[in-house]
C-alpha cells in the first residue's frame, strides 16, 4: 500500500497498516517527515520511502492502492494533480482526510471518468486511534471496497464482539458525509457535557475532583463513552504551576476546525432539523466573543446563579438530562443520514453506521450498540426516538431532563444544547405547531398561499379585506 503525506496521522496509519502484514511505501515532499517514519517503523519493519510519484508507482502491486493524508481542500486537488498522470485503470486513491463530501463527489467523478477509483475515507480516532485502530467510514465503488476492504478491516479498531469498525457506507462522498455527521455529533456530546459540568460546578458548587467522581461513576453506567472517561480524567488534574485544576485555568475560547459547521449548513439544504448540533457550533462561537462577554457580565443583569436546592437531586437529574439528551442529538444526525442519503442517493445504511461507531472512534458510547439493535429491529426506523427502548428511556427520564432545563433557566445558567433537545423532542412529539399562524402570515404579507385542514388544495386569503 501505498502513502502519501507523512505527518503524525499519515505515518501512524501506515505504521498501523505495516503491523498488520501489509507493506507500506510512503512519500512526503518533506524528506525529514519520510526519514522520521522509517525511523519510527524500526528495524524490520515493511516500509519503505520513495523520492518521488513514479517510484511510488513503482514500488506497488497492481491495482495499486495509494491513501493520502494530507489538508482537506486544495491540498487534496493538488496531491491528485501530482499523482494523476502517473496513475494506471482501475488504481485506487484513498482520501483519509477531513474533506468536505461535496468535494469527494466531483473527484470521484473526475478519476471515475479516467478510469480511476476515489475512495472518500472517513477516519475517525486522533493519532492515537490511527495508530492502534480508528473507526473507518470508506466510500466509493464496490469494486474499489473489495480491493481495500483487507486492509481496512485489519486496521480497524475491533467492537466488543470482535467486528472491525469499519464498512462501505456508500458510493462516491458518503463516507466523508458519515464523518462530517459523525463530528457534528461529537459537538453536540461535548457541549451537553459541558453544559452538565457548568451547571453543577458553577451552579451546585461541585469541585473538579467532586465532578471528576461523578465523571467516573456515570462513565461505568448507561453514560458510559470515550468523552465521559476522559472529561473524568481531565477534571482530576492539578495545574503543577498554579495547583489549581488545570481545567479551572483555561481560557473559555473553543475552537472549531468547520466540520460541525459543515453538517450545521448541510442540514439546512436536506431539510433536516439538528438544533442540538446546531447549538453546539452556536455555543463555540458564541465562546470566542470573550472580550464582548466579560463588558456584558458588568452591565447585563440575571439571577442568582447558586444553587439552593437539593445537590443529590440535581446530579441524578442532570444524569438523566444528559442521557436523553444524547439520544436525542443521535436521533437527529441518524435522520440527517438518512435525508441525505435519499437527497444524493448514497444509500447509507444507518445500522452500519452505528456498528463502525461503537469503537475507535471519539463519540464511541455503549449507547451506539442500542442504536444498532434499533436499526436492526427496524431497518425503516425514521427517527430513533420511536424505537420502542429509546422511547421508554426517554420516558424514565424525562422528569429530570425538565426539571434540569427549569432549574438552570432560573439561575441563568445557558444549557442551549440541552434545552434544544428537549425543544426538539416536545416539537417532534406534537400533533399540532403553530406554523399554521407562520403561513397564514406569509399569505398575508407575500401571498404565499396556504393549505387548509378540511379540504384539499392550495389557498390564498385576501386578509386586509375580510379584518374588521
Amino acid at each position: 500500500m501505498g502513502v502519501v503525506g507523512l505527518g503524525v496521522m499519515g505515518a501512524n496509519l501506515a505504521r498501523n497498516v505495516e503491523s498488520k502484514g501489509f507493506p507500506v511505501a510512503g512519500y512526503d515532499l518533506d524528506p525529514k517527515k519520510a526519514e522520521a517514519f522509517v525511523a519510527a517503523a524500526g528495524p524490520g519493519a515493511k516500509v519503505t520511502t520513495v523520492d518521488s510519484p513514479q517510484s511510488l508507482m513503482a514500488a506497488l502491486e497492481r491495482p495499486r492502492r495509494i491513501l493520502t493524508m494530507v489538508p482537506a481542500g486544495k491540498p487534496v486537488d493538488s496531491v491528485i494533480a501530482m499523482l494523476k498522470p502517473h496513475l494506471e485503470a482501475g488504481d485506487i486513491l484513498i482520501d483519509g482526510g477531513n474533506s468536505y463530501f461535496a468535494d469527494t463527489d466531483r473527484r470521484s467523478d473526475e478519476l471515475a471518468s479516467a478510469g480511476f477509483h476515489f475512495v472518500g475515507a472517513g477516519v475517525s480516532g486522533g493519532e492515537e486511534g490511527a495508530l492502534r485502530g480508528p473507526a473507518i467510514m470508506p466510500g466509493g465503488s464496490d469494486e474499489a471496497w473489495q480491493a481495500i476492504a483487507p486492509i481496512l478491516r485489519a486496521i480497524a479498531a475491533k467492537a466488543e464482539d470482535g467486528e472491525p469498525c469499519v464498512a462501505h457506507v456508500g458510493p462516491r462522498g458518503a463516507g466523508h458525509y458519515v464523518k462530517m455527521v459523525h463530528n457534528g455529533i461529537e459537538y453536540g456530546d461535548m457541549q451537553l457535557i459541558a453544559e452538565a459540568y457548568d451547571l453543577l460546578h458553577r451552579g451546585a458548587g461541585l469541585t473538579a475532583t467532586e465532578l471528576s467522581a461523578v465523571f467516573a461513576e456515570w462513565n461505568a453506567g448507561d453514560l458510559k463513552s470515550y468523552l465521559i472517561e476522559i472529561t473524568a480524567e481531565i477534571l482530576s488534574v492539578v495545574d503543577p504551576d498554579t495547583q489549581q485544576p488545570l481545567v479551572d485555568v483555561i481560557l473559555d475560547e473553543a475552537q472549531q476546525k468547520g466540520t460541525g459547521k459543515w453538517m450545521s449548513q448541510n442540514a439546512f439544504d436536506v431539510g433536516a432539523p439538528i438544533p442540538t448540533i446546531n447549538a453546539a457550533v452556536e455555543a463555540r462561537v458564541l465562546s470566542s466573543v470573550k472580550t464582548e462577554r466579560i463588558a456584558a457580565s458588568k452591565v447585563l443583569a440575571g439571577p442568582s446563579d447558586t444553587f439552593t436546592g437539593n445537590r443529590d437531586r440535581l446530579i441524578a437529574a442532570v444524569r438523566q438530562a444528559l442521557y436523553a439528551s444524547k439520544i436525542t442529538s443521535y436521533a437527529q444526525g441518524m435522520a440527517q443520514l438518512r435525508a441525505a442519503s435519499a437527497e444524493y442517493g448514497y444509500g447509507i445504511d444507518p445500522g452500519e453506521v452505528a456498528k463502525i461507531w461503537r469503537a475507535g472512534c471519539i463519540i464511541r458510547a455503549a449507547l451506539l450498540g442500542d442504536i444498532r439493535e434499533a436499526f436492526r429491529r427496524d431497518a425503516g426506523l425514521v427517527n430513533l426516538l420511536l424505537d420502542r427502548v429509546f422511547r421508554e428511556a426517554i420516558a424514565a427520564r424525562q422528569e429530570g431532563w425538565r426539571f434540569v432545563v427549569q432549574t438552570a433557566a432560573g439561575l441563568g445558567i445557558p444549557l442551549p444544547a440541552i434545552s434544544d433537545s428537549l425543544a426538539y423532542y416536545d416539537s417532534y412529539r406534537s400533533a399540532r405547531l403553530p406554523a399554521n399562524l407562520t403561513q397564514a402570515q406569509r399569505d398575508y404579507f407575500g401571498a404565499h398561499t396556504y393549505r387548509r385542514t378540511d379540504r384539499e388544495g392550495v389557498q390564498h386569503t385576501n386578509w386586509s379585506a375580510l379584518h374588521s
